[in-house]
């Protein structure tokens, strides 16, 4: 890789950090703005089930929160005491968030509850159904940005929060067509009903979320299509040497450590096996982002295939 394109890279990473920092910080005001709806929204009808929808909300502004200081940390450069770098920062804040989520959950049920020993009808319903309708159209706009970008630069406290934003989406709208059935029939058991199904949903979202980060934080590795390019472009760009085995791949975060052996002749010198590596580390950058290469050169006596096979396969 040239010193221009090294020169590219570094500000494409650049920009790609600021666009994700700068989204994350906006996500906290945003939240901010959505809540305040809600919680306008529950004190205009006195709904359970939309108390249940602003408390989900009061879990995003946090989240959000936690997501801004994860991805600044995650920026960091590596250092002596974080060779590898700080990529798996944004975990936490996922996994931060999802415990969020069935604390909020179980505050829900315990309003759903005291709504159950103590029933009221609904003020002013189809008022505070319009100021939550306006809360949920720009849930739905940032959440798909949050998403978009997110998986774009491959953040996963981005995604994470973009993810959780989209089931509060979905579970206000259920929440607003549950309201207009229970205005229109009188049936006001719809609004602890409709409470009980937010805060459920909401449990279930919470342990995917978790579930997804511990899998990061346990070195997932990558996905099979991914691992499959990974494969294509080694082969690819191995002329010249005669195996690869023990490909090992984990991902942190933005960043996708790759590590394999590769066989070449006995005879080869160090410096024409070091272009080899250099090959296929400088098209592995090229086509995924954020990658770090690690490659052990071995002589041909630690080949696993027979002797003769050709196209630099995989053992």
């Amino acid at each position: 890789m040239t010193e221009t394109q090294d020169t590219m890279t570094a500000a494409a990473k650049a920009a790609t950090r600021q666009k994700v920092a700068r989204l994350a910080f906006w996500s906290i005001v945003v939240a901010g703005v959505v809540l305040a709806l809600k919680v306008a929204a529950w004190y205009i009808t006195g709904s359970v089930a939309l108390y249940s929808d602003a408390a989900e909300s009061i879990v995003n502004v946090i989240a959000s929160a936690a997501a801004f200081w994860a991805i600044q940390v995650s920026y960091k450069p590596a250092d002596q005491d974080h060779p590898f770098g700080h990529h798996k920062a944004e975990y936490f804040s996922a996994v931060l968030e999802g415990v969020l989520i069935v604390v909020a959950a179980l505050l829900i049920l315990n309003e759903v509850w005291r709504s159950w020993q103590h029933p009221a009808p609904l003020e002013q319903p189809w008022k505070g159904l319009a100021v939550n309708g306006v809360a949920t159209v720009i849930n739905a706009i940032w959440a798909w940005t949050l998403i978009r970008t997110g998986r774009n630069a491959r953040s996963p406290a981005l995604v994470a929060d973009g993810q959780h934003i989209m089931t509060d989406v979905v579970t206000s709208v259920g929440v607003f067509g549950g309201l207009v059935g229970a205005v229109l029939t009188g049936w006001q058991i719809l609004d602890p009903v409709l409470a009980v199904i937010v805060a459920l949903n909401i449990l279930w979202q919470g342990w995917h979320v978790i579930g997804s980060s511990m899998s990061g934080l346990m070195d997932r590795a990558v996905d099979t299509q991914e691992h499959m390019l990974i494969r294509d472009i080694i082969s690819a760009n191995s002329k010249g040497a005669l195996e690869v085995h023990d490909l090992k791949t984990r991902i942190a975060g933005r960043a996708t450590f790759i590590e394999f052996h590769l066989v070449v002749d006995a005879d080869m010198t160090v410096g024409a096996s070091h272009v080899i590596c250099d090959r296929i580390e400088d098209a592995l950058k090229a086509d995924i982002p954020s990658v770090r290469v690690t490659i052990h050169v071995e002589p041909d006596d630690e080949a696993k295939l027979p002797k003769g096979t050709s196209a630099v396969p995989f053992a």
